[in-house]
């Protein structure tokens, strides 16, 4: 048994609120130092070539004759006109402005880009210019564009609608000066950051003064859809289109939908595979910025930012690749009783990798999420920071590598839930604990009919891995970093650990903890009335079951800097910290995954030295 270490606190650990440090603008952002080679996340300022295409290219703009062949960038046409041109192989180069367009649906393989260094920005709103003040802090217009919505039928009203008012679910959207408003139930409840929307009557409310701003409301259900079915006279092909560089903002429904909209138990992304989005930006969205049934899908670079149900949502898709984004502040109308995710992988999505890219500041959403039947995911060398749920999340789905990632100020940096064959190695979480945990939910068909039928079934939620991770907590967090739970009714049931690996991890307070101090662990199952047992040392883990922990080492009040950098969001360890390294054998496809040569040495954290 390791022995527990327990000295004085580090000096000037930085509070919660001051670890904000680390600035990303919506075009480009560097990580400092955190991998040996520099990560850029979101847009990276490109001037592009033509696109490489076997067939025509069209050049179109904001102000582009329709009449037009749009073969010069000089003479461009419309989008509307060369969306209903195009055949597969062609490519829609458009010059720099807002669209106010949408709904355009096509259905072949062609390359949509920005020329050169232009920004082309598909807006789905109109300018609103003409408003009567009804009396002092209201005013209001005529509106013909409206998208009244409800909630999901499996939406539990009576215990959320206190939280959520149904209004919330409509999809209209106001901005001014690009600032989304809030949704109000009536006029008397608008002020100056909501609006009220008379459906019956046509008319949209606000309480700011519209004098002197840009008002602008929602006027497009969607900005693209890559449809299965024939439409502009063509018959579908089955190759996934390709984006560079285009902005899609404000629009009330899903932004960009790729393939089909069912998530029927044996439909997949097999109508169109191989989409791209490279240097894209999403934002200010009521629904689903992007949402896809395309294997081998890639995303890299892009920024996914105001989003509400979900930012990315992949459904029934194999081989998607989602690298170097921005996901930040997903659920902006604060649904409850929803199951909102900046990042959901669903139904029988196999062998997705998540890497390198920044997950933050979601006050009101999960991180990412792999739900239902999914297999081989790969979530590597992400940061996640600021999530009030869950940082990543992996539910009724089997074996994946959690690895090389960085945790801060997260409710839940992991969350495995009625899940199997979880490989956690290498991570590093900052006042955000782990949750493993396993119920009964399969037994029956729920809520959601087949879907829980889809994952390991409730004998089979176990054989997870937790090898080599550094866990530490302030003095403002007292939960405890670990919980491995079930309900006690299951104590007979299920009587062995979710673990079949759980060792060599380095858990950190930076605080006296005489006394009263939190647990540890939350260990289930456990054979007394509970079936949980807290235990505040690693060593008490050890002793209940020899094969866990015996290399762990449990600190607190620790007297050194862990951290060679952290107020700069540099998380390699010091040369001091690294003497204390229980660190085992990191196996070889774990290596691959975080990009280390086969003979690295055993290591703790997220970072090699």
């Amino acid at each position: 048994m390791k022995p527990e270490q327990r000295v004085k606190p580090m000096h000037g650990f930085i509070p919660f609120l001051m670890l904000l440090v680390m600035f990303v603008t919506f075009t480009s952002c560097t990580q400092p130092v955190e991998k040996d080679t520099e990560i850029v996340y979101g847009p990276i300022e490109m001037t592009y070539p033509l696109p490489d295409v076997s067939g025509t290219i069209y050049f179109v703009s904001p102000d582009g004759d329709a009449a037009s062949e749009g073969s010069t960038p000089e003479q461009p046409t419309t989008i509307e006109e060369a969306i209903a041109r195009v055949v597969g192989g062609d490519a829609i180069v458009l010059r720099g402005g807002t669209y106010r367009t949408g709904d355009l649906m096509f259905n072949q393989g062609i390359t949509i880009q920005a020329y050169r260094d232009e920004k082309p920005i598909l807006n789905g709103t109109l300018v609103a210019d003409s408003w009567d003040r009804i009396e002092d802090g209201l005013w209001a217009t005529h509106w013909e564009y409206l998208f009244p919505a409800g909630p999901e039928d499996w939406w539990n009203r009576e215990r959320n609608e206190e939280f959520t008012p149904l209004h919330r679910f409509n999809n209209d959207g106001v901005f001014v000066d690009g600032q989304f408003l809030q949704s109000a139930g009536s006029t008397d409840e608008v002020d100056e950051g909501t609006y009220f929307v008379d459906y019956e009557n046509s008319k949209i409310y606000i309480g700011v003064n519209p004098e002197g701003k840009t008002i602008e409301i929602t006027a497009f259900r969607k900005a693209i859809h890559r449809v299965l079915h024939p439409v502009h006279g063509k018959d579908p092909d089955d190759r996934g289109p390709v984006f560079r560089g285009i902005t899609f903002t404000q629009y009330p429904d899903t932004m960009v939908h790729i393939g089909g909209g069912g998530l029927a138990i044996d439909q997949h992304g097999r109508d169109v595979v191989g989409t791209k989005f490279e240097n894209c930006t999403f934002s200010n969205n009521f629904r689903i910025a992007m949402f896809a049934l395309s294997d081998s899908l890639v995303m890299r670079n892009s920024n996914v930012y105001n989003t509400n149900a979900e930012g990315v949502y992949v459904v029934a898709s194999n081989d998607v690749l989602l690298e170097r984004n921005i996901f930040e502040n997903n659920n902006i109308e604060q649904w409850t009783g929803f199951y909102p995710s900046s990042v959901k992988i669903f139904n029988q999505s196999h062998r997705a990798v998540v890497r390198e890219n920044l997950v933050r500041n979601h006050a009101h959403s999960n991180g990412v999420w792999w739900d239902v039947g999914n297999l081989d995911g790969v979530f590597v060398n992400n940061h996640v920071e600021n999530v009030a749920h869950s940082g990543f999340f992996h539910e009724i789905s089997d074996r994946i590598t959690v690895a090389g990632n960085v945790f801060k100020n997260c409710d839940q940096s992991i969350f495995v839930l009625n899940a199997a064959n979880a490989n956690i190695y290498n991570n590093t979480m900052i006042n955000s604990r782990v949750n493993i945990r396993r119920d009964s939910r399969g037994d029956q068909l729920g809520t959601f009919g087949w879907h829980v039928t889809l994952g390991p079934g409730v004998e089979e939620r176990d054989r997870h891995a937790f090898v080599n991770n550094l866990m530490i907590m302030t003095e403002e967090n007292d939960s405890p970093m670990l919980m491995a739970g079930q309900h006690s009714r299951l104590c007979e049931r299920l009587d062995t650990p979710h673990f079949s690996t759980f060792n060599n991890n380095v858990f950190v307070r930076y605080y006296d903890v005489e006394g009263d101090k939190p647990a540890l662990l939350h260990w289930s199952p456990y054979p007394n009335e509970d079936c949980m047992q807290e235990f505040y040392t690693s060593g008490e883990l050890n002793e209940f079951l020899p094969q866990f922990s015996s290399d762990c080492i449990y600190m607190d009040n620790y007297d050194g800097n862990i951290f060679v950098d952290m107020d700069h969001d540099d998380f390699r360890l010091t040369e001091e910290f690294q003497q204390i390294n229980p660190a085992d054998h990191i196996p070889a496809d774990i290596l691959e995954v975080l990009g280390l040569d086969t003979n690295q040495e055993p290591f703790i954290g997220a970072f090699a030295p």
